[in-house]
């Protein structure tokens, strides 16, 4: 092969990869790491009785559902990297950014649909059973890199396009001013816990204490869910006392 060919072709390969990053961070703009990791510790610092009372893994995702930060809510010596498993379900990694893409995915500027909404609707018989099928995780990119930056600023994830529908709670859409910005998928314990802990986290990050719209409920029988009655939840309650975003509160 023409040795003139396989230089141009390589650095235009490399110049393409470039772009692609530099696009991936003008678009994840509109998240700052440690703002949002700030965040994710305090709320679960302060679930003292919910499900497990397990750290956290939080994954952002931008409008095209390109991964912008992935992090842990632990502060131990083996929070991250290779070890980060140790102390939390190191599958809930890659379930963190499943389900926030998920939220980004299904939401649009005028409805925001949760990860965890989506629940009844894909049981057998339900109108969208099979859609937690339609878009499958790329395994080559959720996978690939080296674990000993797992949860860290350099996570492997980190600008890649990992796809995955998950439907379990913990999966909230962010907007700014009305416009759909991406989203934020949490994961790491219970799923009534991880979709409490990504509301209170968003709540923290936009600055707007919103009100659970039609599609970001955690639904059972079509109402508010008791969360002690739920299923993923503790009988003592999620994140809170009666009559705010927890046990026994709209969420």
């Amino acid at each position: 092969m023409n040795k003139t060919f396989i230089k141009a072709f390589s650095v235009s390969v490399v110049v393409g990869a470039a772009f692609a990053a530099s696009s991936a961070q003008a678009a994840c703009s509109d998240f700052s790491r440690p703002q949002v990791k700030a965040a994710l510790q305090s709320v679960v610092a302060g679930n003292t009785s919910a499900g497990f009372n397990l750290p956290m893994w939080l994954t952002i995702v931008d409008e095209t559902g390109t991964v912008c930060e992935v992090m842990t809510s632990d502060v131990s010596a083996t929070a991250v990297g290779t070890l980060a498993g140790n102390s939390k379900w190191l599958g809930s990694r890659v379930i963190s950014a499943q389900k926030a893409n998920t939220a980004n995915a299904f939401s649009l500027n005028g409805v925001a649909i949760s990860s965890g909404a989506l629940y009844a609707a894909v049981q057998p018989g339900a109108s969208l059973y099979g859609l937690q099928e339609s878009n499958p995780v790329d395994a080559t990119k959720a996978y690939a890199g080296s674990s000993a930056s797992f949860g860290m600023n350099t996570d492997p994830l980190k600008g890649q396009r990992i796809g995955g529908i998950n439907v379990f709670g913990g999966g909230l859409a962010v907007y700014k001013g009305g416009v759909k910005v991406g989203a934020i998928g949490v994961s790491g314990d219970t799923s009534c816990t991880d979709h409490a802990v990504a509301w209170q986290v968003r709540d923290l990050i936009t600055g707007v204490s919103a009100s659970p719209g039609p599609f970001e409920k955690l639904t059972i029988t079509g109402t508010y869910v008791n969360l002690g009655d739920h299923p993923d939840c503790p009988l003592s309650g999620d994140l809170g006392t009666a009559g705010t975003r927890g046990y026994n509160a709209p969420i």
